[in-house]
């Protein structure tokens, strides 16, 4: 819709609630959009058409899907979830975000509790956050010693071999968010009462342990990133660019009966890219030829 016609659609509009309260008919307000918010609201609704087509797809074939979904605090994960299951069939579709663990989960083997939430045939769970807190928050927070860090570095790559030798499959997502927009982002959350909830003491700290949280995140992709649970890292700068390459990576990465023609599932590769290049970047940034 050209900007023009946008004004002129808009206009008949106003002249249309006058011509109703001069006739003494109950008042409407009108509702003022952005042109892209409007874009983004199709492209959302078309590409959340494709995601009932894949899991209607997954139930009828036994399919198990598993996404993870990392990245720092305030980086968009469990908005970008939200949109992904929001008209899909509860009953297939279910997110994962478990609490800090238990006395009991703590003296059992790591992967324990995350391995019983892991997907039965027909089912697609995705995971706001996972098993990777022990790569990130844990080792940063000293919620862990460097001694079970690197053993969860060893053993993790096996771990996720063994879920996909069982016929799952596995897409990990890491958004990256750069460290202005975090800060931006912490603020709303501190002053939206709405949001209030989101903040916690682990997010206090996330702004000046920046630099830690960097050096976790290379060694998590460069001990993780394998050819069979390969990272797709996500510049979340922009929510809901994020959000529709992320759900268009989801729709191209698997195959589903009636899949649409006439919609670009190709995501864009300046938001969507390789974990192997992030590896690279951060490499420069922790060796101080590059800035984050």
């Amino acid at each position: 819709m050209g900007k023009k016609r946008y004004i002129s659609q808009c206009m008949e509009k106003c002249q249309h609630e006058k011509e109703r309260l001069e006739s003494g008919k109950t008042p409407r307000l009108p509702v003022w959009k952005k042109i892209s918010t409007l874009q983004y609201e199709k492209e959302l609704k078309q590409l959340q058409t494709e995601l009932l087509k894949l899991q209607n797809h997954v139930k009828e074939n036994g399919m198990k899907i598993l996404i993870i979904f990392e990245g720092r605090d305030a980086a968009g994960k469990g908005g970008t979830i939200k949109r992904i299951i929001e008209h899909m069939n509860p009953r297939g579709a279910r997110v994962v975000a478990l609490p800090k663990p238990s006395d009991v989960e703590k003296t059992q083997w790591y992967f324990q509790r995350y391995t019983t939430h892991l997907p039965s045939g027909g089912e697609i769970v995705l995971f706001d956050r996972s098993w990777y807190n022990r790569a990130g928050v844990e080792p940063v927070m000293g919620f862990c010693t460097e001694e079970e860090h690197a053993r969860f570095l060893h053993e993790v790559p096996f771990y996720e071999e063994m879920i996909v030798g069982s016929s799952t499959h596995l897409i990990k997502f890491y958004l990256s968010v750069s460290k202005e927009e975090q800060a931006k982002r912490f603020e709303e959350r501190r002053t939206n009462p709405l949001k209030h909830y989101k903040i916690s003491p682990v997010d206090e700290k996330a702004q000046s342990l920046w630099e830690k949280y960097t050096i976790a995140n290379y060694s998590m992709l460069l001990a993780s990133h394998t050819k069979y649970a390969p990272w797709t890292i996500v510049d979340s700068n922009s929510k809901k660019r994020a959000r529709l390459n992320v759900i268009r990576h989801i729709l191209s990465s698997i195959d589903y009966e009636n899949k649409s023609d006439l919609i670009d599932l190709t995501p864009d590769p300046d938001i969507l890219y390789d974990g192997a290049k992030e590896i690279v970047k951060l490499e420069k940034i922790i060796a101080g030829e590059e800035r984050q």
